[in-house]
Order: C-alpha cells, then structure tokens, then sequence
C-alpha cells in the first residue's frame, strides 16, 4: 500500500491537509491530481443588488489571493442561477453562492435540480435576520397595527419578494397564516427590483432581509416593524421579534451557502471551506458584513449539509400547511 493511502487510511485528519496541499501545488503521487485551481473560479449568484450578491462579491474578493486565481462573481437571474450552476463541471472552478429560493423552489415547482442530491456544501457563509418593513405612507407602527389594518382591508395590501418560494415570500405567507389575514402577493425578479417598488410606494410591505433592508431604513425610505428572528438581533435591538408581537412561534432568516456541484473532489471542497472560513474570521469580514446587516457563520460542510436538510423539513411543513405547493 502506498504511503498517501496508508495515510489517508490511518489518519483521516491528516491524509485530507495533505490533499489539500496537493491541490494547491504538484500532482499527487497516487492519483496524479492536477494542480487546483488552474484558472479563474466562476462564483454564480443572484441579481446584481441583493444581499447574496453583495456576500458573494466580498467573498470572492476575500479568498481570491490565497487561491491564486481571480474568482469571478457571474450575476445570474433568479430562475435560472441554481440551472447554470448545476451544468459546471464539477473541478472546483464553479461555485455556487445561494440564500434560501433554490432550497424551497423545488418545494413549490418541479425543479431540475435537488440541492442535497446535485450539490455539495461548501459553507454556511453568512446569515441575515429577516426584517418587517413598510413603507412610511403604511398607517401602522407596530407588528399589531399592522395587523389590524390588513383585517380592516382585506387583499388590498401589497407585498413584495424577490421571487416565489424565497425567504423573504415564505417569511409573508406563514405570517398570513398565523395573523389570519389576506395580503396579494407581488413576486420580482431579484431583491433589487423589489425594493424599488417598495421605496417608490408602488407596494405597501416585504419581509426583508437586514442586508437589504438596512441602508434604506437609516435614510428613512423604509420603516421597519420587527424582526423574524426568534430572539431580538444584535443587529438592531431595538426592533422587538415578531414572534414577541403577538405571533408566538414566528421565525424567519435568511441564510446564504457556498455550494459546488455533486461529485466535486473532497479535497478541493475542503480547500475552498478553508479559505472561505479564514475570511469570514478576520475582522475586516465580520466588520465589513455587520455594517451591511449581516453575521457571518463560517460552517463545515457538514454544518450546512444539516442546515438544508433542517431548513427543507421546517419550510416543507410551512408549505403545506399554507396550501402553497404551485404544481
């Protein structure tokens, strides 16, 4: 038996940092790996203008001279970013940087791709608390106001999303659900051109992410209400939780991951989570990413394999309950 598979037989830990090393430099001597990466990495997100786009550039800028390659965000629309990524090869030059829509999509449609079965976790990169904002002509201050004035006006409220089955969609339906009133949803495409109806008044509310929300509520375009976190975000203290406000059992957040495309070699994922995971430690990410409205989390794989598979479980009973399956 060769030495690396010795190795990689009898010390686990050990045989995956020298896998690592091998990627980044020479070939292996047992399965001839070629050098990693060996040009520039493509990182397919979301529209231009939303949280996960901003993520994903500070990200790629983060890790890209550690890796030795530029890494290259490549802005995708909405219905068809989790596509394009699914057909990359799978060599570690194509990553995917993903909030919540392409873990309940295939929950509400029938999806070409499954997130557990066509790709691997790379990270749990970051997470931002889900805001209740309205815009400032909204007459309600608070969780119970606006509740109130939804059952005095019933389907004539507007709300906004980036899209059918995001985060931001689901966070509005279940608080339908459990406030008992009716509310017309208005989908966009990307978090950009739904802001921009809800700054121009052109709808009235949206379950925003704090990455989003936060420079238009410090300039007093949008009025935030509460949080869906389950307990008050250190983000904004001030704000109370919508579950405090008269929903007990409210909770909504947006998570984003880094994925790669299933059968992506172990030792590539392990190098580009070590590298994500460096920056998202050092204090210029946690600084850069809390201004914007963000934590940064910095996972294992396993971490955020779990993550998906608890987020598709909870949101797969939030469908249901609300009747919302599209197909």
């Amino acid at each position: 038996m060769g030495m690396t598979r010795f190795m990689m037989w009898m010390l686990p830990g050990i045989a995956a940092a020298i896998m690592v090393a091998d990627v980044r430099g020479q070939a292996t001597t047992a399965g001839q790996t070629p050098a990693y990466p060996a040009k520039p990495i493509r990182m397919i997100t979301t529209p231009v203008g939303g949280g996960v786009d901003f993520a994903a550039r500070l990200i790629a800028q983060g890790i890209a001279g550690n890796l030795g390659q530029q890494v290259v965000v490549d802005n995708q629309s909405t219905q068809t970013y989790v596509e394009v990524a699914l057909r990359a090869a799978p060599d570690g030059h194509t990553l995917l940087l993903a909030g919540g829509g392409p873990i309940t999509r295939p929950l509400l449609y029938k999806t070409t791709y499954d997130m557990v079965r066509d790709f691997s976790p790379v990270t749990l990169a970051v997470i931002s608390p889900v805001y209740l904002v309205v815009h400032p002509s909204v007459p309600a201050t608070s969780v119970k106001g606006l509740i109130a004035l939804a059952k005095a006006r019933p389907g004539e409220l507007n709300f906004s999303s980036p899209g059918t089955g995001s985060t931001n969609h689901l966070a509005a339906e279940l608080f339908k659900s459990m406030a008992g009133i009716s509310m017309v949803h208005i989908p966009y495409k990307g978090g950009g051109p739904a802001f921009n109806d809800l700054i121009a008044g052109h709808v009235q509310l949206m379950f925003a992410t704090a990455s989003e929300a936060t420079a238009h509520l410090k300039t007093g375009r949008l009025r935030a209400l509460a949080v869906g976190s389950a307990q008050p975000s250190a983000l904004a203290p001030e704000l109370p939780t919508v579950s405090a406000s008269g929903l007990p059992g409210f909770v909504a957040a947006s998570n984003v991951g880094a994925y790669v495309p299933a059968k992506t070699p172990a030792a590539i994922i392990s190098l580009l989570n070590q590298e994500m995971v460096r920056y998202l430690r050092t204090a210029e990410a946690k600084d850069k990413f809390a201004k914007a409205g963000i934590e940064t989390v910095a996972s294992t794989p396993d971490e955020l394999g779990a993550a998906i598979k608890a987020e598709i479980a909870r949101l797969g009973r939030v469908i249901k309950d609300i009747g919302l399956r599209a197909d």
